[in-house]
């Protein structure tokens, strides 16, 4: 979502501003600014759209000064424009956000009684505006700041500057993440360790409720009781390369591509080939105890936690019900005392599901994140992490970091499974081995990039598209037609296979194209039923499946894509890399912003 950077420095801020933004680029956003000081005042450079708008803006316009905030806006509270862009400046203050501020109305009617004019239909103006009546009211900056963060109400994180004072940047943090970075005669501020990677590796996060005062080289955190506090100074894992695409066209494209690497990556964290065993990380819990794992997500995160319900249910045989994040608080689930609650996201900055991690553990559950960042909220925040590795994802649709979320949460399976005594060591053996397996198939997966562009360019004139699976393979239809609806904009539905003759199958028309994800296992035969249900209706049907699956279903299908055979447990994780392929294709096809769609966001950060 909307990200934020801040610096003190020795040289020109501009450039470097830009170059956090850049790094901040993959987050999604709609229009972007710089806000510099400058001979007493405050300067500003805003333009919507894509940052090289900004970029040729401030070649035309240059902004002076070493002292400055950032910003790349998605938009909650008005239209996507440069009068909304931040940041937003009164003359005397400029403020950065990202969040919500949801007293806003409240405050500006207060506001404007005071004879304060406002220029945006953003939430965000009334957090500079604030501060200035509290400087007209003779409190210095850093008083004036403090007084209006105990008068906003919401999930916000702030960088604010302030005219004059060239030693001086604050920054505050209630529900959506911000951290520091730590130079020689330098600060820093950032929504994200990635943007000051350049800058610095000496990286302190703003725990809950945190401002923090910052200075040339200097830091001073205080609590959201204003009393000072220690934040503990880390090396964060990003250097300063810049991520590229390489001889890709996209980074999502590139992202796919990795899979095979970060798949056999995120495995060896947990396998130990030679044991053949599943190892995880120390957890606070015996598993063998649980009576239930409560998994919760939001979007492709939410499409994993599905995989892992079948998993868990079918080899631990522990009830594991998954609700969406931004549900879950509010169906006010009962919590058993012997549960555990698995949280999974890819950024571990998700809004709705860091509130539901803070909901369960007030209700004295375990809690255990799969999280692709370490150093994110979530990772911090529960009782044990589970990491992926799918390195930095670029791309606003996420591809490795699902396949590596499969990967954790199948291993957390045959951990669980074991502990229980619910499968025995050759059976752990045995699934171990399935999942070694996986890299090496998913190259030959990968082999299929051509014959799936080819098939694309027949998917771009559709009006729907129809997903279908059964067990393990329903989430990834459900993925499947997400990642179609994210980067191409075609209407596209995923459904249990069994599902359709309750309703669904009243959208085939003739040529409907319907894409059948059947490996092989135990529900094969019924999904070929129900592909012959489609068939018969006039859908154009894609078969995605093994040799002998493939030449079960005979001319049924009108085409089909050859996934190798591989154990069905593992088949989920492969069978999703074809349906990434064909929504990418689709997408290049009919000319869209495969890596950053419009009106998404990548990271989550409001509720």
């Amino acid at each position: 979502m909307c990200g934020i950077v801040g610096l003190i420095g020795q040289a020109d801020a501009a450039t470097r501003l830009v170059e956090g933004l850049r790094r901040l680029e993959y987050r999604g956003y709609d229009s972007a600014g710089i806000a510099t000081l400058v001979d007493g005042g405050i300067d500003v450079r805003r333009a919507e759209g894509k940052l090289q708008n900004l970029e040729d803006l401030m070649t035309a316009q240059p902004l002076a000064g070493s002292v400055g905030i950032g910003h790349t806006r998605w938009a909650t509270h008005g239209v996507p424009s440069e009068s909304n862009a931040h940041p937003h400046s009164t003359g005397r203050v400029a403020v950065v956000h990202n969040g919500i501020i949801e007293n806003f109305a409240t405050l500006r009617q207060e506001l404007e009684a005071e004879g304060h004019e406002f220029s945006t239909e953003t939430d965000t103006e009334v957090v500079p505006r604030l501060i200035h009546h509290y400087l007209d009211s003779g409190l210095a900056p850093v008083e004036a700041a403090a007084s209006a963060l105990k008068r906003l109400e919401g999930a916000f994180a702030l960088g604010i500057v302030f005219a004059g004072e060239h030693e001086l940047l604050v920054g505050a943090r209630r529900g959506s993440p911000l951290a520091v970075g730590h130079g020689d005669g330098e600060s820093f501020l950032a929504s994200d360790a990635f943007a000051m990677a350049p800058l610095t590796r000496r990286i302190s996060y703003l725990e809950e409720g945190d401002w923090v005062v910052l200075g040339p080289g200097t830091v001073n955190f205080f609590d959201a009781e204003d009393r000072p506090v220690e934040r503990a100074e880390s090396q964060t894992a990003y250097d300063g390369s810049v991520t590229s695409k390489g001889d890709y066209r996209h980074f999502m494209a590139k992202e796919i591509h990795e899979q095979p690497r970060v798949i056999g990556d995120t495995l060896n964290t947990y396998y130990n080939p030679g044991a053949g065993e599943i190892h995880l990380p120390d957890l606070p819990i015996d598993l063998a105890k649980l009576n239930q794992v409560s998994i919760v997500a939001c979007g492709t995160s939410y499409y994993a936690g599905m995989t892992a319900r079948y998993w868990i249910e079918q080899l631990a045989r522990v009830p594991a019900p998954i609700d969406i994040a931004s549900e879950f608080r509010y169906r006010a689930p009962p919590l058993g005392k012997d549960g555990a609650a698995l949280f999974i996201s890819q950024s571990g900055e998700t809004a709705d599901t860091l509130a539901a991690l803070r909901f369960t553990k007030a209700a004295a559950q375990h809690t255990l994140a799969v999280v692709n960042v370490p150093e994110s909220t979530m990772a911090r925040e529960a009782d044990a992490v589970m990491p992926t590795h799918a390195g930095v994802e670029i791309g606003v649709a996420s591809t490795k970091a699902f396949t590596t979320q499969l990967v954790t949460l199948a291993c957390f399976a045959i951990a669980l499974a074991r502990a229980r005594g619910c499968i025995d060591a050759d059976e752990e053996a045995r699934l171990a081995h399935a999942l070694a397996e996986v890299p090496a198939r998913a190259v030959d997966v990968l082999a299929h990039d051509e014959s799936l562009e080819t098939l694309a360019t027949t998917l771009v004139d559709a009006r729907t598209l129809l997903y279908l699976g059964r067990g393990a393979a329903y989430p990834i239809a459900l993925e499947g037609a997400l990642k179609l609806k994210e980067i191409s904009y075609i209407h596209a539905e995923g459904f249990a296979a069994g599902e359709m003759k309750h309703g669904p199958i009243a959208l085939i028309e003739k040529d409907t194209p319907v894409i059948v994800v059947a490996p092989p296992g135990e529900l094969f035969d019924k999904t070929i039923s129900n592909l012959q249900e489609a068939a018969a209706r006039g859908a154009r049907v894609i078969l995605l499946s093994d040799a002998d699956g493939i030449a079960r279903v005979g001319g049924l299908a009108d085409a089909s894509i050859e996934i190798p055979q591989v154990d069905p447990f593992v088949a989920p994780i492969l069978y999703t890399i074809p349906v990434q392929l064909l929504a990418y294709h689709t997408a290049v096809a009919k000319g869209t912003d495969v890596d950053q769609p419009r009106n998404l966001a990548k990271s989550v950060t409001v509720e």
